[in-house]
This record gives C-alpha cells, sequence and structure tokens, in this order.
C-alpha cells in the first residue's frame, strides 16, 4: 500500500517537473523569439530609447504570436521554433565575423538572412507536405503469385482534414487508380480528431470507386479512433461506411486473395485486445505469400520471426520533421522510421503518409503512396 502511494506520488511529482520545464523553455523560446523582431532595424530605430514604445512593441509581437497561436498552436510553435535556431545560428555567425574582423555590422544581415533560411527551409517542408510523390518497390518471391507480378498500392496516414479534404483525397485516388492496382491497403490513421463526419463520409466513398483485382482494405491506426471524444461519429460508424463502400477492415483478422496470397491486418498496438503477430498466422499455409499489415512499425522482432514475406507500416510520417526521425528510433518507439528493410525471410516497408497529423510541414522526408510490385522469382 505505502509502495504503491509512492509510485503515484513520485508519478505525479514527475510530471509537474516535466510541465515546469517545458513552461520554462517555452518562455526562453517565446522571449528569444520577440529580442530578435525587434532587432530589425526599423523597428529598432522606431523603438530608440523609449521604454514606452518598446513595451508597445513588445506587447504587439506577443499579441500577434497569440492570434496565430489560436489559429493554429501546432504549426506556431514549429515556426517560431525553427526561427529561433535560424536567428541563433546567424547571431553566431556574426559573432565570428564581428571578432575577426573588429567592426560591428551597421546593418541587422543575420536577421535577413535567418528568415531567407528559414522561408527556403520550411518552404519546401510545406511543399513537401502538400505535394504527393508515388514511390516504387520491386520485391521478388520464390512463391508461387499467379502469372503476373502483383501490384500492392499502399496509402497511409491521411488525416483527412489536414493537407485535403474528402475531395482532395478522392483526386489523388484518381491518380492511383491510373497505376491499375491488384490490391489497395490503407494502413491506418485514415482519419483524426479534427476529420470531419463529411470528409469522412466523402474519403470513404472515393476509396470505394478504385477498381483493384483482389479489392480494398483497411487497418485502424492509433488516430483512427479518436484520442479527445471530439468528434460526432465513433469508430463503428467509420466501419459502417467503409463497409456501405466494400471496404474491408480487417481486425487482426486474414483474408485470402486469390488461392495464392493471404493479407493479414493487425488491430494497431493502441488496441488492447490485439493479438501477437505468431498467433495471427500459425493456422496459415506457409507455402502462399503473406503479406501483413501493422500501422505501427515496432514489432519487427517477433513479425520476423513469423516469416511472413511482406509487412506494410506507417505511423512514423517517415520522420516529419528533423531530427524527429532519428529520436524515434532511438527511443525505441519505432523500429524503422521510413522504407524498406528486409530481415532473413521478411521485407519491411514503412510509409511516410500521404498526409500529416496537423503539421503542415515535412522536412524530413516527402508525402507519398507507395506502389510495390512483386514478381516470380526467374
Amino acid at each position: 500500500m505505502v509502495k504503491d502511494l509512492l509510485t503515484i506520488i513520485g508519478t505525479i511529482l514527475f510530471a509537474v517537473v516535466i510541465v515546469e520545464a517545458l513552461n520554462v523553455l517555452l518562455f526562453i523560446i517565446i522571449r528569444y523569439f520577440v529580442r530578435t523582431v525587434l532587432k530589425f532595424n526599423v523597428i529598432e530605430n522606431w523603438v530608440g530609447d523609449s521604454k514606452k514604445r518598446k513595451r508597445i512593441a513588445q506587447v504587439t509581437v506577443i499579441l500577434c504570436l497569440v492570434g496565430f497561436a489560436i489559429w493554429n498552436i501546432v504549426n506556431t510553435i514549429i515556426v517560431v521554433v525553427h526561427w529561433d535556431v535560424f536567428f541563433f545560428v546567424a547571431e553566431l555567425l556574426e559573432k565570428g565575423i564581428q571578432k575577426i574582423s573588429g567592426k560591428k555590422s551597421k546593418y541587422y544581415w543575420q536577421g535577413a538572412l535567418a528568415i531567407a533560411a528559414l522561408i527556403l527551409y520550411l518552404g519546401t517542408g510545406y511543399y513537401n507536405a502538400f505535394h504527393v510523390s508515388e514511390t516504387n518497390y520491386q520485391l521478388k518471391t520464390s512463391k508461387d503469385i499467379g502469372d503476373k507480378a502483383l501490384r500492392v498500392v499502399q496509402i497511409s496516414d491521411s488525416h483527412l482534414g489536414t493537407t485535403f479534404d474528402g475531395k482532395g483525397f478522392a483526386k489523388h485516388l484518381e491518380k492511383i487508380q491510373k497505376t491499375n492496382p491488384d490490391i489497395v491497403v490503407v494502413t491506418g490513421d485514415f482519419v483524426d480528431d479534427g476529420t470531419s463526419k463529411e470528409d469522412m463520409v466523402e474519403g470513404c466513398k472515393a476509396l470505394g470507386k478504385l477498381k483493384t483485382t483482389y479489392g480494398t482494405y483497411m487497418i485502424w491506426g492509433n488516430h483512427d479512433k479518436g484520442y479527445y471524444s471530439s468528434r460526432n461519429y465513433s469508430l463503428d460508424d467509420i466501419e459502417k461506411e467503409l463497409k456501405k463502400n466494400n471496404i474491408k477492415t480487417l481486425k487482426d483478422e486474414t483474408v485470402l486473395l486469390g488461392d495464392k496470397i493471404y493479407l493479414i491486418g493487425r488491430l494497431d498496438r493502441s488496441f488492447v485486445e490485439r493479438k501477437s503477430a505468431d498467433t495471427l498466422v500459425k493456422d496459415l499455409d506457409k507455402s502462399k505469400y503473406m503479406i501483413m499489415l501493422d500501422h505501427q512499425p515496432n514489432d519487427y522482432d517477433a513479425e520476423e520471426k513469423t516469416e511472413v514475406d511482406l509487412v506494410l507500416s506507417g505511423h512514423s510520417h517517415g520522420g516529419q520533421m528533423i531530427p524527429i526521425g532519428i529520436t524515434g528510433e532511438l527511443s525505441g518507439a519505432n523500429d524503422k522510421t521510413y522504407g524498406l528493410e528486409k530481415r532473413n525471410k521478411t521485407t519491411f516497408i514503412v510509409n511516410s503518409g500521404i498526409s500529416d497529423w496537423a503539421i503542415y510541414f515535412k522536412t524530413g522526408t516527402f508525402s507519398e503512396y507507395g506502389v510495390i510490385d512483386i514478381a516470380n522469382e526467374g
């Protein structure tokens, strides 16, 4: 009893320390941001030695910041943090030049340099997030998959409503249809907490219009069930809408396609009732080609032991922004952040996602859908 109480107290104290540390960090970030804005010549000249004007300038900058945060807090934080990083580097550069030359610059050129670099960097990230690319993979197998190669198209992490709505999703699917897929798989996070019911319904209808050899299948991601109960529809409502459009949701289930290919869909690890990888394949005919869908790429050891041929995941958004990809793998949150990895008999592919969760920038990767061609050896 005492031990449990001490554990609870310790957890609460740790949480308090983390929150306070984040508050201090946020204060430092905002303070530095305001200071750099006020250093621009036009503002600095207007302020002069007047404490009143300096206060007015500071309050104006903070109010603008608050306004942007109310509109979109996540992307405001991203811009401000990157602003601080670029300005800090530019000011270090200026200090180095000043030390070498012995002269202080008359103009705040480092501010202009930092803004130019920021626009170029985040502008590229914005393009990468909103522009969807096609990524191709060619795989070989000794198993009999039929007379021709099997084409699997993977869509992941659409988070409808972030970089496109339901109609925008439909336009991307028109492009995907032109690849002539045999199977389309949606590997989780189809919707998000902020996805409207209209966009969800529109997205389901768009998926239902795809023409494939074996059908379109979906597994749940951690965002599909929602975190904050802010939506006016449930996970069951999504499944009903998908079923209405002939989309099969695989929840720790297996389907046999064309008597040659197993498609195994796992529940996301955020579902406490999910089955283990070996349980899902123990009664399957291992001579058939096996494709496993698992939203989060963090059960590689167990999935490798099952000797399934291919595992398709998403979730990581390909790292999203530098240095998130590195931290995800170092922390053990993901076994892989992006791309293809071969482990013995199993090939793993992590898709960077066709969209994003809340964030309008991808600096560590780009938005994509995957086209995976699987052919017989020889």
